[in-house]
């Protein structure tokens, strides 16, 4: 047991130890996965829903975490990638970082494939600062994710599918009984549910 939590350890530390933006993006991402099992499983194993709702909520429910478990990845690691690309190329940096990048070619700072971290001699805080703008930028990715694109994107599934329901509630036409026309149907409907009306 001591070893399996040694080597989990070592494992954490060998793909989130420096780098922890992208620790928050993959934990945020298992959170969404966790809240949409959990959302799913409520729905059906609820005894008070019938099998009917079911049929609808269910899809509903999954194609609700597809939008939530694709936003906020593509939107928190866009945001990271974009400001751990401006940090690595020297685009964002510090003084410090500045001051000792004076002694590379200056004209390579700021070019995509210029990389700070493949440098021989690495200035002193660049790692902390690339992952504390790493961690920053996969905030603010969640944030925006979280409370602006997702609703907005959930909201329009739910009233393309509202649509969608209300047209085939129109298109479905009446259907005449067995064994009578569809003029007597409709003559028996009349005075079924006009009997009752006083004027």
């Amino acid at each position: 047991m001591a070893n399996l939590f040694s080597n989990f350890k070592s494992s954490l530390y060998k793909n989130y130890g420096e780098n922890p933006g992208k620790m928050l993006v993959h934990t945020g991402v298992l959170g969404w996965i966790l809240s949409s099992l959990a959302q799913v499983s409520a729905v059906v194993f609820n005894d008070k829903i019938s099998p009917e709702q079911k049929s609808f909520l269910i899809p509903q429910e999954i194609a609700d975490a597809g939008i939530n478990i694709a936003s906020f990845y593509l939107i928190t690691s866009s945001f990271k990638n974009v400001a751990s690309k401006l940090v690595s190329t020297g685009k964002l940096t510090t003084k410090g970082i500045k001051n000792a990048l004076s002694k590379e070619d200056l004209k390579k700072i700021g070019k995509l494939d210029f990389n700070i971290g493949d440098l021989k001699n690495v200035p002193e805080g660049y790692k902390p600062f690339k992952n504390g703008v790493d961690v920053i930028a996969s905030t603010i990715g969640s944030i925006i994710s979280c409370n602006i694109v997702t609703p907005i994107l959930r909201n329009q599934y739910a009233s393309k599918k509202q649509k969608q329901a209300l047209e085939r509630m129109h298109n479905t036409q009446l259907a005449a009984p067995r064994g009578i026309s569809m003029a007597q149907y409709q003559k028996l409907s009349s005075i079924k549910y006009s009997s009752g009306l006083k004027v």
